[in-house]
């Protein structure tokens, strides 16, 4: 960590983002070059998307909400379908199944706060037509017994066109907003799922301030390349020609064929996150996933803390937070915790109130009660500062803080 430039005194923020003068530059080229809206830098943000991940085609736009709403555009999802996702999750997982006018229906999660694959299993019905799973932290989910569940056929289903009937089952969309990076089965856990939404927020791993990327990864029969074009001119009003385009072809005239969305990525954005991506793997995920060693050395072998599962036989984290769980304590010795640490100078978080908390899916009828293993990891979870700035010294203050706020709350 020592080589990343640090400029934080107390207080510690607990995620401020990574700009160096490399993002600088970028946002300046961008600024002088007179286009700032969606362009080349786009183009080059998603053609360094494709070589990083993997994925055969990536399409950015301009939140990971937006792109959820687009692939389920694309299937076809609506009024009178159901969407299976967990209920420990941020409100955009539920959000953006309800701005498509279809039902989102919530099941519990393992200790590790990833979707519970038998809890699918059992909320399966033939209104079913797809399961976002969420890979909570950066760590993946369980993505083979997932995939397992929706290929048994436990309920019939009937697909409403014919997207849906080359998949014939339910179709699994990963929710990876906070897995940039992260690993399944030796490589992206972004291919793992038959389609996949990253998120570009300014608190996530890479960022362009606000933006989203879908990776478009799907096998035959599907065509990858007329899938992206579907879901571009979609995020951009159905419209036939853009704005760049216009300005570098000889004819301005367009059209307008869909009823698409306006959700695309201008370059100003792009810029942030092209200079971030080329040093991700190897400087900014690496600073970060020893910023969790950091925390784990100090923490391993202690009675209290529950520590965050990062690594499993076939799963490896990308180290989006820092999701700590401390044994014993409830909500209000959590929450007191976190003012002791703020006090301190330490800024920590919760990640997250699970949606049935909330008032907007309280009124929906969804009841904290039918989510026990959600409440529990939510009662006592604190999610500590993990970002490239962080150097030794400040992790050591962090957990100094930490056990003191403990034995404070505690005794």
């Amino acid at each position: 960590m020592s080589q990343i430039p640090v400029n934080i005194n107390l207080p510690i923020p607990f995620s401020p983002p990574f700009i160096d003068e490399d993002v600088i530059a970028e946002v300046t080229d961008t600024l002088r070059s007179g286009w700032i809206t969606t362009g080349p830098k786009v183009k080059a943000l998603e053609e360094l998307c494709q070589s990083v991940i993997g994925t055969e085609k990536a399409l950015c736009v301009n939140s990971w909400t937006s792109g959820a709403m687009l692939v389920m555009k694309w299937l076809g999802i609506g009024a009178g379908d159901e969407v299976i996702i967990p209920a420990y999750t941020y409100a955009a997982t539920a959000l953006s199944v309800m701005h498509m006018g279809a039902t989102p229906v919530m099941v519990d999660v393992h200790e590790d706060f990833t979707i519970a694959p038998q809890a699918i299993a059992a909320a399966i019905t033939p209104k079913t037509k797809a399961v976002i799973s969420v890979d909570f932290g950066g760590m993946p989910c369980r993505f083979d017994e997932i995939m397992q569940v929706l290929q048994s056929g436990l309920q019939p289903f009937t697909p409403a066109n014919d997207i849906q009937a080359k998949f014939g089952r339910p179709v699994l969309i990963s929710d990876a907003a906070h897995s940039l990076g992260a690993m399944y089965r030796g490589r992206a856990a972004a291919l793992a799922a038959d389609i996949t939404v990253f998120s570009l927020h300014a608190v996530k791993n890479v960022t362009t301030a606000e933006g989203g990327v879908i990776c478009i990864n799907l096998p035959k029969p599907f065509d990858n390349e007329q899938v992206y074009a579907w879901m571009r001119l979609n995020a951009m009003n159905g419209q036939t020609k853009d704005a760049f385009t216009k300005t570098t072809t000889s004819s301005w005239r367009y059209d307008i064929v869909s009823d698409g969305l306006k959700i695309n990525m201008p370059d100003v954005c792009a810029a942030i996150g092209l200079a971030q991506l080329r040093k991700y793997h190897n400087m900014l995920l690496p600073a970060r996933k020893q910023v969790h060693a950091s925390y784990i050395n100090a923490l391993q072998g202690k009675h209290w803390p529950i520590l965050p599962v990062t690594q499993d036989e076939k799963r490896a984290s990308s180290y989006h937070l820092f999701a700590l769980r401390i044994n014993g304590i409830n909500e209000a010795q959590r929450d007191r915790i976190i003012s002791l640490m703020n006090d301190a100078g330490v800024s920590t978080n919760v990640h997250f109130v699970p949606l049935p908390m909330l008032t907007l899916f309280k009124t929906k009828g969804f009841n904290i009660d039918d989510y026990p293993v959600a409440y529990n990891i939510y009662s006592n979870e604190i999610s500590l500062p993990v970002y490239p700035q962080l150097t030794e010294e400040h992790c050591e203050y962090i957990i100094q803080q930490l056990e003191k706020a403990y034995n404070e709350v505690v005794s």
